[in-house]
């Protein structure tokens, strides 16, 4: 009883704090929220039985993911307006794509049932599960089981990366680089200007 009041508390909080990350309108308070999120589902992977993954949530993600999430966003200076801009042009295209992710959600949660062979391959595997260690069965499934599979998703997460800095290393009009080139080619003539002042005024 007390598991899954546990359980309900840790989902609804979880649950709440993913969809505050999408709809709060400051970009520190949605990382807050996101930190938030993880930590309600290290819980949830804690009452799981898994709590590798729980610690691994809390320490990789919390400790260094969100915490780089929040330098980038206050670094950046990212404004609403920015956000924004573009939002009309790209609507029909995010909602077309939102109605296609509902409809495959719905599509496997209706078709979904569980079949009578599943009861019993989790019976057959719940030794060999018990015979080694957590991490080392999970280190097990995801190098040797799934290697390729893990290092496909490793390509995504990279491509999802190079996207981001792509989209936010845009350029400033107020910003000023330095063109270490342009300096090494200017000239004595181009550098010195010289002006002849009359008496009383200025330049």
């Amino acid at each position: 009883m007390i598991e899954t009041i546990v359980f309900y508390m840790f989902a609804t909080l979880c649950v709440g704090a993913g969809v505050l990350v999408v709809t709060a309108r400051n970009p520190v308070h949605s990382v807050l929220f996101l930190i938030m999120a993880f930590f309600n589902a290290s819980g949830l992977f804690v009452l799981a039985g898994a709590e590798f993954l729980a610690m691994l949530l809390v320490i990789v993600y919390v400790g260094a993911v969100a915490v780089l999430f929040m330098f980038v966003v206050m670094m950046l200076d990212v404004t609403v307006t920015e956000i924004k801009q573009g939002f009309q042009a790209y609507l029909p295209i995010g909602a077309a794509v939102g109605l296609v992710f509902v409809a495959e959600l719905l599509f496997v949660g209706l078709a979904w049932t569980m079949t009578p062979e599943a009861a019993t391959n989790i019976a057959s595997a719940a030794p060999a599960a018990d015979a080694v260690h957590n991490t080392q069965a999970l280190g097990q499934i995801i190098y040797t089981n799934f290697f390729y599979l893990f290092q496909i998703a490793g390509l995504v997460l990279l491509v999802a990366m190079i996207g981001a800095i792509v989209l936010t290393h845009r350029k400033r009009r107020d910003s000023k680089k330095q063109v270490i080139a342009a300096q090494l080619a200017r000239t004595a003539g181009e550098a010195v200007q010289l002006k002849k002042v009359e008496t009383g005024r200025g330049i």
